[in-house]
């Protein structure tokens, strides 16, 4: 059973896909990752075709050390930015892969867009590189573990209109009060009584 980070909020109207030990450079393929974060489906996967034809690029804001700056990174309120073909290849196979689970669940692929994708280290490559005087190097390769889940968007309802309370200051809440309250009793005034006659 293949385990996820977390699993989406609706299965019903999710579907997922994962990539384990991708030979693939972990801090690329972070950052391309995170560039299509949010995207529609449709949409990462042009994304990703243009970073390939170099008419886009993916911005690198983590991982940036070494990685030259240019032009097209400005649209993304960047200056370093690079074109990682294996990483956007293999993001492009996952996209693929969790299109056709989607479209298998029934879901509407123009209302889809990728609400998690996360790239994980995974245990290194080791390999020889063989140096003078007989000495041997460790040649090691970072590769990394791509998950990621699509999840199709509802239609939002539009909530009723409320009746608004207009807005009153505390003096007018007072006067209002006045006119709405009941008046104070006034204290009842005895009628005069004749004295009484006196005796004769």
């Amino acid at each position: 059973m293949v385990k996820y980070s977390r699993e989406p909020a609706i299965q019903t109207k999710s579907a997922k896909a994962r990539g384990d030990d991708m030979r693939i450079h972990f801090k690329n393929t972070y950052e391309t990752a995170d560039a299509i974060r949010g995207m529609t489906l449709e949409k990462a996967q042009r994304y990703l075709q243009d970073v390939i034809e170099r008419k886009q690029c993916i911005p690198f804001r983590k991982y940036s050390a070494t990685i030259g700056r240019t032009a097209q990174a400005h649209s993304f309120h960047v200056t370093q930015g690079g074109w990682p073909k294996k990483s956007c290849e293999h993001v492009l196979e996952l996209l693929e892969n969790v299109k056709a689970n989607a479209e298998a669940k029934g879901l509407d692929i123009k209302k889809t867009y990728i609400t998690h994708i996360q790239v994980n280290k995974a245990p290194k490559g080791r390999r020889r590189n063989f140096k003078a005087h007989g000495r041997i190097k460790d040649y090691c390769a970072s590769n990394c573990h791509v998950e990621l889940f699509v999840t199709e968007k509802e239609e939002n309802v539009k909530k009723a209109a409320e009746k608004k309370a207009p807005k009153v200051t505390k003096k007018q809440a007072a006067r209002l009060r006045l006119r709405v309250g009941k008046a104070k009793p006034k204290a009842a005034v005895k009628p005069a009584t004749a004295a009484p006659a006196p005796a004769k």
